[in-house]
């Protein structure tokens, strides 16, 4: 096992790869003990939770990029991609070459547009968005193929906006949320009626759907059950990657089948005491969820603060095993479930009008605008 860079009075170097939910939040919490360099291609912090919202109503969409200029005081965001991973540092895809006493795997994983954006520039990024609104403001049938959170999301976002379109969820699963309590499931199936969502479960597209998503364009393709669909635009929910390129060459580790690698219950990679994982990128068993991230984030940062001050690492994460989920449906519906306060071991379901508190109303937006300095602005 690599061990621990001894702690010195000289400021050690962190290099947390990444600038996501969890990489952010990693880098902000170490900032005033190390060096940090964060490494990112994205030009700024995205806020996927909103980019839905932003699709539906254009005017929402400064609240999905938030710039990293005010997110450190001491460190530095670099805007590269990382090509390869040692345990002395990171390479960059210019040759850059970053030595690290600490490495903090944060790469998360990508999504379908438009869920995440497909261009690591915002202004790009804004400009599609914007687009794909005039698209989809001028269609009247639209199919979504993927009946998971993004899916049911986007569609009640869509209904919120525009109440008289044609909105159809298609998914092969012959249940929603499978793994969520049964109150749940029931309170979302009669929300997304009332909201005239069609679902059409266990059943899929018997081809790929012949025009790039988001893009309008009336066709009509067969479903796997023998019938079939028509629609004026359709959106991709499904087919989550995990980042993990950087560590193909495997100067680090070796990666599961599924992308991720194997991590101690102090979040730290198997084999090393001074490189943690966190995020999509763990093998931890548990939805991949920003939530998650961050809570990993802080156990990930806890412990290099003890390793910095030349103590053990003692901060752990043990996933939940009730399933949590903040489901809106627009800004005013949908279904929520946590672990319940007097039992962590079993399920409370809450209301809408709860939902709508914590994530609906503004899905976060003013944690993000304080934790990146933007909140004057």
């Amino acid at each position: 096992m690599a061990s621990t860079p001894s702690a010195t009075s000289a400021r050690r170097t962190v290099v947390v790869i990444g600038g996501g939910y969890g990489g952010a939040t990693a880098a902000k919490a170490l900032d005033a003990e190390a060096d940090v360099v964060l490494i990112e291609p994205k030009d700024a912090f995205e806020h996927a939770a909103a980019s839905l919202r932003a699709l539906v109503r254009p005017d929402w969409a400064h609240n999905v990029f938030y710039s990293y200029d005010r997110l450190l005081e001491r460190g530095r965001v670099v805007r590269q991609r990382v090509t390869s991973v040692d345990p002395q540092g990171v390479t960059l895809a210019d040759g850059t070459r970053i030595d690290a006493d600490y490495l903090v795997l944060a790469t998360g994983s990508r999504y379908p547009f438009p869920a995440k954006a497909d261009s690591d520039d915002t202004a790009e990024a804004l400009g599609r968005l914007r687009e794909t609104h005039e698209e989809l403001a001028g269609a009247e049938r639209v199919l979504i193929s993927g009946a998971g959170p993004v899916g049911l999301e986007l569609a009640g976002e869509i209904k919120h906006v525009w109440p008289d379109k044609r909105v159809t969820v298609l998914d092969p699963a012959p249940a929603l949320l499978p793994g969520f309590e049964q109150s749940l499931r029931e309170d979302l199936h009669r929300q997304l009626a009332e909201a005239g969502v069609e679902l059409r479960l266990g059943t899929g597209l018997a081809e790929e759907w012949p025009v790039e998503a988001g893009r309008a364009k009336t066709l009509t393709v067969a479903t796997t059950d023998g019938g079939e669909i028509t629609a004026d635009i359709w959106f991709r929910a499904h087919g989550v990657r995990t980042n993990g390129d950087y560590l193909a060459d495997g100067a680090l580790t070796t990666r599961t089948g599924k992308g991720q690698v194997q991590v101690t219950e102090t979040l730290a990679v198997r084999g090393y005491e001074h490189v943690y994982a966190i995020g999509d990128i763990t093998d931890v068993a548990e939805a991949k969820m920003a939530g998650y991230a961050m809570q990993h984030a802080r156990v990930a940062a806890a412990n290099i603060s003890a390793q910095l001050r030349g103590e053990r690492p003692e901060a752990t994460y043990t996933p939940s095993p009730v399933p949590s989920v903040l489901l809106p449906l627009g800004p005013e519906g949908g279904v929520g479930q946590f672990p319940s306060e007097e039992d962590p071991a079993t399920a409370a379901v809450v209301p809408a009008q709860v939902v709508a508190q914590y994530k609906g109303a503004d899905l976060f937006t003013g944690m993000y605008r304080d934790m990146f300095g933007t909140a004057a602005d």
